[in-house]
């Protein structure tokens, strides 16, 4: 079997999952927002065996720049030689855009 991958988070992935939380704790439904925050966790934490198993980000077509859709979000990762870096989570509807 294939060694686990080292999982991190970007500082920009864990602002997108604090204020995931935060909102759903604003719309007076923060047990929603935790729920979907160990969701997206445990989703990441399956890279660690599987990192492939994403798809490319279609805007991109990079093979090193990978996504799991987990509506309603899309959790953006980097596959590096030894590591996942998990780059942003975002509203499945949202499109990504180079700065």
């Amino acid at each position: 079997m294939a060694r686990k991958r080292r999982i991190s988070f970007a500082a920009s992935a864990v602002g997108d999952l604090e204020a995931m939380r935060d909102w759903y704790a604003e719309q007076h439904a923060p047990d929603v927002g935790e729920r979907l925050l160990r969701e997206v966790i445990s989703q990441v934490e399956r890279l660690a065996d599987y990192p492939k198993s994403g798809r490319a980000v279609p805007e991109f077509g990079l093979a090193q720049l990978r996504e799991i859709i987990h509506p309603p979000f899309r959790i953006v990762y980097r596959l590096d030689d030894d590591r996942v870096r998990v780059v942003r989570v975002w509203r499945a509807e949202r499109l990504l855009r180079l700065p």
